[in-house]
Order: structure tokens, then sequence, then C-alpha cells
């Protein structure tokens, strides 16, 4: 499943769930794109909804709180429930990866201010979780922001709008750790309106 040609077979479109994805390239190695469609918006309201009660301040991968990262979040359970089990499967098909090797869904909540500066997804080598890596992530908006919430790419020079149904997908299991690094990113500080987004992490091996 993973070498050094992409994950996810790169196309126009995708058919899933009896539903058009549409894609577009942004940047082919790390590769990095952007779907529409992939969530409707009733979808996008009942995911809002099961967590909105659930949130709690977020935490960085080393489970500190830290002004790096300042939303709130929560995550799905395993098999949660039909609706849960169905939007994971669904991205599992997407991202070409098994549901057995994803994290929890994730639910993140982001008011005026709030922003997660910029950071890679992976693990670094002195972490615990390196040795079942994640290799990619696909972040979903779940609405329409006012003004800021853009995901930046500062070393590849992306900046992506949220916008409600649409995801963006990036990849970093390549061999080079040049190119992994290329994926700092950062979710920019909201400055008008919330920002709602699912995201997803994909492992190399099942969890």
């Amino acid at each position: 499943m993973i070498s050094e040609i992409s994950i996810v077979p790169i196309q126009s479109s995708y058919s899933l769930d009896n539903r058009i994805i549409t894609a577009a390239v942004l940047n082919k190695e790390p590769l990095v794109m952007k779907f529409e469609q992939v969530l409707s918006d009733d979808e996008c309201q009942a995911l809002i909804e099961s967590a909105s009660s659930r949130l709690t301040r977020s935490k960085l991968a080393n489970k500190e709180v830290s002004q790096i990262r300042t939303s709130s979040s929560m995550f799905f359970d395993a098999n949660e429930s039909p609706f849960i089990v169905a939007i994971e499967n669904r991205i599992a098909s997407l991202m070409h990866v098994p549901r057995s090797h994803s994290e929890g869904l994730q639910i993140l909540h982001y008011e005026p201010g709030q922003e997660f500066k910029p950071h890679h997804d992976y693990f670094g080598p002195q972490h615990p979780s390196s040795r079942n890596n994640r290799i990619s992530t696909l972040i979903m908006y779940l609405n329409d922001v006012e003004e800021g919430g853009e995901t930046t790419f500062p070393r590849l020079g992306i900046a992506v709008k949220p916008t409600k149904g649409s995801a963006l997908y990036f990849e970093y299991f390549y061999d080079d750790p040049r190119i992994n690094e290329l994926t700092l990113h950062s979710g920019e500080p909201v400055i008008r309106g919330v920002k709602w987004v699912a995201t997803q992490w994909m492992h190399r091996q099942p969890i």
C-alpha cells in the first residue's frame, strides 16, 4: 500500500456513496489536494450537533495544553454510531487506507482569535507513536468561515479557505524526510465568525 507513488490515485473526480467528489491538485510532492462535496450540508450540521456538548480544550500530541493550539475539540469513539461509521468508511475509501488504520474522527471548533500554529501531523522519531506513524491527513470543513481560518502551508505557498463540505488532503509517508517536512501547516486565526472542522489521520499499520 505504501510506496513513493502517492497513496491516493490522482483523479479529477471520485465516485463514492452515490456522490461525485471533485478534486484539484494543489501540490504534487508532497501531494496536497482539495476535494469538493465530501460531506453534505446535513452531514456537516449533524457532526457539529453531535460534537457541540462534548468539546474540551484541544491538546497537542503529547497531551499538553498549549498556546500553539487554542481550539476546542473532541473525538468520536470507534463504531460510535452508524452515521459516524458511514462517514469514516467514505473517508477511508477516499484516502485509500483501510479504516482500521485510522484514529477516531476528531471535531475541532475555533472561535475568533483561535488558531493552530505551524506544525507537522506526523510524530518525531522520539515519540512513542512514531513506531506506527501517521501517513496522511484529511481536514473536512463543516462551515463557511466569514473571515480568516485558512489552512496554510508556508513552505509550499498554499492557503486554503474553509468552505462547507469541502476537504483538504495531504500525505507525508515519503522515505525522504525533506518531502515530509514540506507539509508544515497551520490553522490561521479566525477573524470573524467561527470555524468547525472534522479531521481524520491515517497510520501505516492498523491501530
